[in-house]
């Protein structure tokens, strides 16, 4: 199980970086979005991944820590705030723009330029 987990933080993590290298800003979004994802996982797999573990102490010989629990919730609150925030900012930007590149700058092609 943990290796399974291993694998979709990594994996999540490079897709993540791969849409941050993007040069429009939707992709962007969507980079931080999962790595955020990623990071959450780290989190909640920190606190020991238990089958069947009791969430109150005291139940059970095998308990769930509540510590990372709360910070992943904690950190999903403020991704969302974070991703809001990014939206609107990327609404914006491509108004007062034109376009919805990273830069603000149309990528040059090329034709008839020395």
């Amino acid at each position: 199980m943990e290796t399974l987990v291993a694998i979709c933080i990594g994996f999540l993590t490079s897709c993540g970086v791969f849409l941050m290298l993007r040069g429009r800003t939707f992709p962007v979004m969507m980079g931080l979005t999962m790595l955020s994802y990623a990071v959450n996982l780290f989190i909640f797999s920190s606190g020991r991944l238990t089958l069947r573990g009791a969430a109150v102490l005291g139940n059970s010989d095998h308990y769930a820590d509540p510590l990372p629990q709360a910070l992943v919730l904690t950190a999903i609150v403020i991704g969302f705030a974070m991703t809001a925030f990014l939206v609107i900012l990327a609404i914006r930007a491509r108004a007062d723009l034109g376009n919805d590149h990273v830069d603000g700058k149309l990528p040059e092609t090329g034709k008839g330029q020395r």
